[in-house]
């Protein structure tokens, strides 16, 4: 009887312990701080952004699952997903929320919350509205700002094709930061005498028939940071590889499929400086006062097989900036 006993104390003893371990276990994770991280859609370009944020805390000493707890949703593309998305961040009482890409600031820059908000590589965030300034942001939200090397890109395109006369946009017609570079870009190329074609679209499903009219019109197409068209690439690749002109993308990550050249702000970098930010946020920082950056590294890509199948010589001075920072794709 008394070894009954016994063995019923010790078993209530673990069982005992087990609990407070687990609640202990439990408190701890509800003491780390939640981050919540909403990337709009899935594409090359912003998915090495979310990389950086990570990698950027990381190097901050915040790791998901030991000091901090990282939240990662993805909209792919879809409004809805992008309110309901926002709404469980705050929910779950993020200590800081992350937004890849205009619409997902956007979303929860709307909530009606004071949590503060960190853009990840947004192209015109006065533009849209989501801060009164870029030194002094005034509100709940700060961030990176991408700010792609237009005035470089254009000034290659022009070496490259410097008897060029007319060039196609296709950009998406609801995308404040797409239409942004489009108009920078035009307003560069214009003053050097070429004629800048707009097309636009609202969705992947309208690439094929808009590049299909485009191409027919134009003797290259430029394509600026655009979330849509690069879900889309691929088909505007066949459209631009069946005409036979040449693609210059904004970006690095639409390259492959057709692209000639481009010279691109590091995407991965942009995300890395982001998630620095955000760790500035955990430890305190109001992003009212937190001035909005943008990485300084860019990078030249080169798709010498692509330039030798359609008849362009690329100047040696790319292809050793590529060679040095970039890509260069035989």
């Amino acid at each position: 009887m008394k070894r009954l006993i016994t063995t019923i104390i010790v078993l209530l003893g673990v069982l005992g312990f087990a609990f407070v371990s687990e609640h202990q276990a439990q408190t701890a994770q509800q003491k780390r701080p939640v981050v919540g991280i909403l990337q709009t859609l899935s594409h090359p370009a912003l998915d090495q952004i979310r990389k950086g944020i990570i990698a950027g805390l990381k190097s901050e000493g915040y790791v998901d699952g030991k000091n901090v707890v990282l939240d990662v949703e993805n909209a792919q593309g879809d409004q809805s997903n992008l309110k309901s998305m926002a709404d469980k961040f705050m929910n779950k009482n993020a200590r800081v929320t992350v937004g890849i890409a205009t619409p997902a600031v956007q979303a929860l820059a709307n909530q009606t919350t004071a949590t503060p908000v960190v853009m990840g590589g947004i192209s015109d965030p006065l533009g849209t509205g989501l801060v009164k300034s870029l030194q002094h942001p005034g509100g709940k939200v700060t961030g990176t700002k991408e700010q792609e090397p237009v005035a470089q890109q254009v000034a290659m395109i022009r070496a490259i094709m410097p008897n060029l006369k007319t060039i196609g946009v296709l950009h998406t017609s609801s995308d404040d930061s797409s239409t942004a570079e489009y108009q920078e870009f035009r307003k560069l190329m214009e003053a050097h005498g070429v004629t800048v074609k707009s097309f636009t679209i609202t969705s992947t499903n309208d690439i094929s028939q808009t590049a299909e009219t485009m191409v027919r019109q134009v003797e290259a197409v430029y394509v600026p940071t655009d979330n849509t068209v690069a879900s889309g690439i691929m088909t505007l690749a066949k459209a631009v590889d069946g005409a036979k002109i040449p693609l210059f993308p904004a970006v690095a990550t639409m390259m492959k499929p057709a692209g000639v050249a481009t010279i691109s702000s590091s995407q991965f970098d942009m995300g890395v400086v982001t998630g620095k930010m955000v760790a500035r946020v955990l430890r305190g920082e109001k992003p009212a006062t937190m001035a909005v950056e943008q990485t300084k590294k860019v990078d030249t890509t080169i798709n010498l097989k692509q330039a030798r199948k359609l008849g362009l010589t690329i100047p040696q001075r790319y292809v050793d900036a590529a060679e040095k920072r970039g890509e260069i794709i035989q």
